[in-house]
């Protein structure tokens, strides 16, 4: 039929940036147990600068953020902008074009981190060359999801489109602006700003990546996938409106909170803490209204996995945005900055809220884009799913440990005033913490080997002629 190419979905570049997705997840994930294990034993520094922490830290950052998120990003809103659109991608070329120009990026920093090229600003830390091509590639993507919009079938724009949509343009502004840099030479640039104006436009860039790139996305992912899954509708979409505008507004004034008692003036370290309470309640909403999705189908919590996995990502969400605003108060913080308990706090967003709601709309769509009625076992994906779980509670769990008791042992003062224990003392009583978190790390690392062989199966077992019949608008 010749019309079959016009009237079906672009699954294409949604299977390649699904399986990318499954491939940088256990390269980032690895990479993190690694570096984990180094914090344990030094002498797996290796003695050598490429293989040093300092090195792989923001290679491990950039895989899993970046190489894993980002193409799991890619893949979904791909793969609901157009099932919510009623039409095929705009631009398919564009489209494959952002799928390669996106792993170029990830490889090029494979290759200049461990090198050492950095702008050693936290999250943004790839040269200026690297830069400009994340802008290119940014662009395509920006042109194919909204060009997605404009052609679309159906007269209304589904919530998590507005989600992937404030994502883009706003990563895309935050991208733009921290990174406006004088090159020097072919690898190497200085910021255009300087002090304590350098550290608040960091940080308003850093947590604003968290709160576009790895919030405001994967929101966008829970509004399609947790009503999918659970085959029910959004408990209240006036409230999922009402979260999308409240979260934008109030997310991008919270990055003062990482600058608390340092040179940044007092009353922008105030406004940071008071914006990062208030971001509570929109969170929160959020949450409560994917949770309340789930109405008249919890029962099916116990045979779907899949809908396990993506729950108990809600959950995780819920837990991370509470803990957040509490540890942005400068009285707590004035404990927690500094010390593993801010690791352990990202890594329950990082694992428990972004890799879980991830992998539970990967675990999705991967059988409906390679033609396949369901993944190859449901029983790994249920092992997966309680890896996941245990190996994201030792993680965390062990660095809340190690953060409250680093934060209580550096403010111990003696009577005479000096310090009750040395900085090493400290790092002695963490040693436990840190091999219990590279136990956590590697028990959900392995979670994502079983996920790699059951896709591998799954796709194994599909034929072309499935993809295209799969690929049919209904």
């Amino acid at each position: 039929m010749n019309t079959a190419t016009s009237t079906a979905y672009s699954y294409k570049v949604v299977r390649q940036f699904a399986i990318m997705t499954v491939v940088w997840g256990i390269v980032g994930m690895g990479l993190g147990v690694f570096i984990a294990a180094q914090l344990a034993w030094p002498f797996l520094n290796l003695d050598l600068p490429w293989t040093s922490f300092g090195r792989l830290r923001p290679l491990h950052t950039n895989a899993v953020i970046f190489a894993f998120g980002g193409c799991a990003l890619f893949a979904t809103s791909y793969y609901s902008v157009q099932r919510t659109c009623q039409t095929t991608l705009f631009a398919p070329k564009l489209a494959a074009f952002t799928f390669w120009g996106w792993q170029l990026v990830i490889l090029l920093a494979a290759i200049s981190l461990p090198l050492g090229f950095t702008s050693s600003k936290e999250y943004a830390e790839l040269e200026w060359p690297i830069d400009l091509l994340i802008t290119i590639v940014w662009v395509a993507y920006a042109i194919v999801f909204f060009g997605t919009l404009a052609t679309r079938k159906v007269k209304h724009i589904y919530v998590g489109n507005w989600f992937f949509g404030a994502f883009i343009l706003t990563v895309a502004i935050l991208h733009i602006v921290n990174n406006l840099e004088i090159p020097v030479t072919a690898m190497k640039s200085y910021s255009l700003y300087a002090g304590a104006t350098d550290a608040m436009v960091q940080w308003w860039y850093g947590h604003n990546a968290v709160g576009f790139f790895l919030t405001a996305g994967f929101l966008g992912i829970m509004y399609y996938f947790v009503p999918k899954q659970a085959e029910r509708p959004v408990y209240s979409y006036r409230l999922s409106i009402v979260h999308f505008w409240a979260l934008i507004t109030v997310y991008i004034w919270a990055g003062p909170h990482h600058l608390h008692y340092t040179a940044l003036p007092d009353w922008a370290q105030s406004l940071g803490m008071v914006m990062s309470l208030i971001l509570l309640a929109p969170s929160w909403g959020g949450m409560i209204n994917g949770m309340m999705t789930l109405s008249g189908a919890w029962h099916k919590l116990r045979s779907d996995p899949i809908l396990r996995f993506l729950v108990v990502s809600l959950a995780f969400y819920g837990m991370s945005t509470f803990e957040g605003p509490m540890m942005a108060i400068k009285t707590v913080n004035a404990l927690s900055h500094y010390t593993d308990w801010t690791i352990g706090h990202v890594h329950a967003g990082a694992l428990g809220w972004v890799a879980m709601v991830s992998i539970g709309a990967l675990y999705h769509l991967i059988p409906k884009v390679f033609g396949r009625q369901q993944m190859h076992s449901i029983g790994l994906i249920n092992t997966h799913f309680w890896l996941a779980t245990i190996g994201t509670v030792l993680y965390i769990a062990s660095m809340w440990v190690n953060g409250i008791a680093q934060g209580l042992m550096w403010r111990a003062i003696n009577d005479d005033g000096t310090l009750t224990y040395s900085f090493v003392e400290a790092l002695e009583a963490s040693h436990p913490g840190f091999v219990v978190r590279m136990i956590g790390g590697a028990i959900f690392f392995t979670g994502m080997l079983v996920m790699a062989y059951n896709t591998w199966r799954t796709v194994q077992a599909a034929k072309p002629a499935e993809y295209d019949a799969a690929a049919q608008i209904a």
